[in-house]
């Protein structure tokens, strides 16, 4: 980055209630030691005014008061010349604060976010491997600017022409702006309210320091613009000449200094017979007067100029010269030119005096030849180190012309910055090459690479390039497999699955290498496995069953095709032993979570496949080296929304439903950032829907589904847990049997053609069965025994135990108690200890109701305790509903310390115990410091302790494996 320009220190006039703002806000972020550690420290401030008004001035008396007061002060500005370069305003706020370190030192500074952030930040090249998601990056984003801003607080971000900052930067730091009332920043944006664009909407709309909304700049005053006058002109200006200065810049401090400057070069006498000539040299200031003088310097300084204008800020005087096609001595001569006339400024990096003539001496170019200087910028960029990207933002204002240097810079371009995680400004590039266009044999590549930049944001315009590509000759066979493979993933991840499988079935047919027909046929297996509408797909788990028998899982195609062997086998209701032998071969030679040109389904399913075979140890174990994974590779979109909204299903499996809530409700939070009606919205419902009906909050449940449209028509994609069953479940809660019925047996016909009989998997039948009763009891206990026996055949103790339970439920009085005995004993085996507080419950109940009273006490008080340690609060009640109609006072649960923290409150006590301070805390929940407090008061308040005794009491938990993972 060069050095920026030093500017002339101004007096600001009628801007002393800002700059008391200004002056709160400062010391409220705690620089005097009068701070109030009960409020926030940060805040925002907007200062919004149209061109000319001295926002500019304003945000440097905000720097220099900061910088008084001993702030870290972090400085950028958006230029209109710069706004196609990604991230070029995050670079300028944060590469001065980490200048001249080693990659050792940035990499122990950054940590895991080092190979994130970095390319971003043009602190190190891009890594190999697959880029950050914008989500992944944006976060990296947030953990730098709070570090910084914890680490050398107090901070106070200044960042001016926020309208013209690149779209990666701005809409990042909108979507921060409101953590910053949570740290120790203040955060000062200034621009144009008529050229803010849409994404940083933020900035208009939060309320600012002392609930302003954002600081609109007024033109001054007449008075005001007199006392600007005599500042310069001199004491003696008389009233006349003052108010006419103050009449044709209508107010505006720019116009006004630049007026006044101009009076005093002409010497022109600031009297009222003077005031007539104002007019005229107030329409030099700007427009077609300020072009007019610029000509009159002459044709060497007017292309000086010209290429100043093409170049934007910061501009280095020997490229201007290398572009405006000038010697030394002539480029130094008209720089000097420029800054007597007040165009330019700075010597070893110039800058125009203001935006204003930047974008006047712009405009001025005629189209011709501003395509030529953006040309020929490119090339000068090129030539001086300065990097593809820095050349394609002036590529993309030239004319195609059908040249090869042009598509081989923007294609280099498009893949440092979708690598460094700007995919957007990848795929303007690419456009952009492919109109120029590329040689005819290059038009397929080019055409695979938009499509891949797209794949994130626009997914159906990632289809058609895509399609486009392979109607192109190809004779790389390697790139028509690529394509393919990209093809049918983001059809798959769009919920067109049937698409999917067709486009890999006719390209298995084309081509002629074994190893990559079977590479196709996985990816076929795996999104037929997902489709809700697949034809026959007994058939198509013969074939897969067939096939993986006889694979070594040598690569990891063969270990792929393994992994979804081992959950057709779950689906299918095979033998649990059969499943984890299957799942076991698979990760022998791993399964990553985040290969580049692979999907991440078949390692979750593999994972999935343990949980349902009663391993949810071994489960975690996998889940939490693919969220490190996925966190590694900066994938923090649908991806760690999948894996926490799955982790919250694993919790709510194993009986965790504290845990289990706080995880989906983390996973729908993620899942609404990717919107509606995708995949993974579809699952975070769900499975918290789940998690709410077993912690007995129905109602809440129900809100949940009817505010995130959880109803028909459901996706076409199989989910699990089962969207229609769980849609089906709520209406049971809801105490609508005959409904529920409608939509058990509806899923039932959905799933049974294809070979789907895992009732630990989908217990339609169980909650059908339930369904059933009410109208049909002996179709439910036929249909519950059906259940039972199939999970008899699965073989695993969760599902036995849950299966006898239900039929138990349906079953004649006379039947129940064998059933609910069975039950209780398989699910004492089984790491399901949710079903097994519903069990020992549903015992007592029986018990009670055939008087063995003594009997019966004893289960519901093993019910009671493990339904609170659970975290079952409706199952709690219940259970103290039974023993109270047993005769017997519900005794004093015993439930051990930390155990019935929930996870947000077991971390805040992890990082409490390590001694971390309360902003730190909450940095890392993404909470403000009183929710912390709030956090910890809960904490003892439950487990009965002082912070002194809070470390034995979570390494206690710890040991019993009760501590949660965030």
């Amino acid at each position: 980055m060069g050095q920026r320009v030093t500017r002339i220190r101004r007096t600001l006039f009628e801007r002393d209630s800002e700059l008391a703002v200004v002056d709160e806000a400062l010391r409220e972020l705690g620089t005097t030691g009068n701070e109030t550690p009960d409020r926030p420290r940060g805040a925002l401030l907007a200062f919004a005014g149209r061109a000319g008004l001295g926002k500019t001035t304003l945000l440097a008396e905000v720097r220099r008061r900061a910088t008084a007061r001993g702030c870290t002060v972090l400085a950028a500005r958006g230029g209109d010349q710069e706004q196609q370069v990604a991230f070029h305003v995050a670079r300028q706020l944060v590469q001065p604060q980490l200048a001249g370190a080693s990659q050792e030192e940035l990499r122990a500074t950054l940590g895991s976010w080092y190979a994130i952030v970095g390319p971003a930040l043009g602190l190190c090249a891009p890594q190999e491997g697959a880029p950050p998601d914008p989500q992944g990056l944006r976060d990296g984003l947030d953990w730098v600017l709070t570090h910084l801003a914890v680490q050398r607080a107090p901070m106070v971000l200044v960042l001016d022409d926020a309208h013209w900052a690149d779209p990666e930067s701005l809409s990042w730091l909108a979507a921060f702006a409101p953590r910053a009332e949570q740290l120790p920043l203040l955060l000062v944006v200034a621009y144009r309210p008529e050229e803010l664009p849409d994404y940083a909407d933020e900035f208009r709309g939060l309320p600012g320091r002392a609930g302003h909304r954002p600081l609109d700049l007024e033109p001054l005053s007449a008075p005001s613009i007199a006392r600007l006058v005599r500042q310069t002109v001199g004491a003696h200006a008389d009233d006349a000449f003052c108010r006419e200065c103050w009449a044709v810049t209508a107010g505006n401090p720019f116009e006004a200094v630049e007026l006044t400057a101009k009076v005093a070069a002409r010497g022109l006498a600031p009297n009222e017979s003077g005031a007539h000539l104002l007019r005229d040299l107030a329409a030099a200031v700007k427009g077609s007067g300020l072009v007019a003088r610029l000509e009159r310097l002459g044709t060497s300084t007017v292309r000086f100029a010209w290429a100043c204008a093409v170049l934007g800020t910061e501009i280095s005087p020997d490229l201007a010269a290398n572009v405006a096609g000038l010697g030394e001595e002539e480029a130094t001569d008209a720089a000097d030119r420029l800054r007597d006339a007040r165009i330019l400024t700075g010597v070893e990096t110039l800058e125009f005096v203001h935006p204003l003539i930047a974008t006047a001496v712009y405009r001025a170019i005629s189209p011709g030849v501003r395509v030529a200087l953006h040309g020929q910028a490119a090339w000068a960029v090129v030539n001086a180190g300065l990097g593809a990207p820095a050349a394609a933002r002036h590529l993309l204002e030239t004319h195609p012309e059908g040249d090869t240097w042009v598509v081989k810079q923007l294609r280099a371009a498009a893949q440092e910055t979708l690598r460094a995680g700007a995919p957007d400004a990848a795929r303007r590039f690419l456009a952009r090459a492919l109109r120029e266009p590329p040689p005819f044999e290059e038009r397929a590549l080019v055409l695979y690479e938009l499509g891949c930049a797209s794949l994130l944001t626009e997914p159906a315009t990632t289809v058609n390039h895509l399609r486009a590509a392979l109607e192109e000759p190809i004779n790389d066979p390697a790139l028509r497999h690529g394509i393919v493979y990209r093809l049918s993933q983001v059809l798959a991840h769009t919920d067109r699955l049937t698409e999917a499988s067709t486009t890999l079935d006719h390209e298995m047919r084309r081509t002629t290498d074994a190893r990559v027909r079977l590479r196709m046929q996985s990816e076929q297996f795996m999104w037929d496995a997902f489709r809700s509408d697949e034809p026959d797909s007994p058939a198509r788990s013969r074939r897969l069953a067939k096939l993986a028998d006889r694979l070594t899982g040598r690569d990891l195609t063969e270990r792929y095709i393994i992994g979804l062997r081992a959950w057709d086998a779950t689906l299918r209701g095979e033998c649990a032993a059969t499943v984890v032998r299957h799942a076991e071969r698979a990760l022998v030679g791993g399964l990553s979570w985040a290969e580049e040109d692979r999907g991440f389904e078949v390692p979750v399913l593999a994972a999935m496949t343990f949980l349902y075979a009663d391993r949810p140890g071994r489960a975690e174990e996998l889940f939490a080296e693919g969220i490190a994974d996925f966190e590694r590779a900066g994938w923090r979109g649908a991806h760690l929304s999948f894996a926490y909204t799955l982790l919250a299903y694993l919790r709510l499996r194993r009986g965790r439903l504290t845990e289990a809530e706080d995880f989906a409700r983390g996973g729908l939070r993620l899942a609404e950032r990717l919107g509606h009606g995708t995949p993974a919205h579809w699952y975070a419902v769900g499975i918290l829907i789940e998690v709410l009906l077993a912690r007995g909050r129905p109602a809440e449940a129900a809100r949940i589904g009817e505010d995130y449209g959880f109803t028909a028509p459901f996706p076409a994609a199989v989910t699990f847990p089962d969207s229609q069953t769980v849609y089906g479940e709520l209406l049971l809660a809801r105490g609508l049997p005959k409904e529920a019925a409608l939509e058990l047996a509806a899923a039932g016909r959905r799933l049974e053609p294809r070979g789907i009989r895992n009732p630990s998997w989908c217990p339609w039948m169980l909650h059908l069965a339930r369904a059933e009763a009410h109208d049909a009891p002996d179709q439910a206990v036929a249909t519950a025994l059906e259940a039972v026996g199939r999970a008899r055949q699965f073989g695993t103790h969760s599902a036995i135990g849950q299966a006898l339970r239900v039929a138990a439920e349906v079953s004649p009085p006379t039947e129940r108690g064998k059933l609910l005995e069975e039950s209780v004993q398989h699910l004492e085996q089984a790491p399901a200890a949710y079903e097994l507080a519903c069990a020992l419950v549903a015992l007592g109940t029986e018990l009670r109701r055939t008087g063995r009273t003594k009997e019966a006490a004893e289960q519901l008080y093993r019910g009671l305790e493990a339904a609170a340690l659970c975290g079952a609060d409706g199952l709690v009640e219940r259970a103290r509903d039974e023993l109270a109609a047993a005769g017997q006072r519900p005794r004093r649960l015993h439930s051990t310390e930390t155990d019935t923290l929930t996870a947000r409150e077991r971390a805040a006590a992890t990082l409490t115990v390590r001694g971390e301070s309360p902003g730190r805390i909450a940095e890392e929940l993404g909470i403000d410091e009183a929710s912390v407090s709030r956090l910890l008061s809960g904490v003892y308040r439950k487990v009965g302790t002082d912070r002194a005794g809070l470390a034995a009491a979570l390494g206690a938990a710890v040991g019993r494996g009760a501590a949660p993972s965030l």
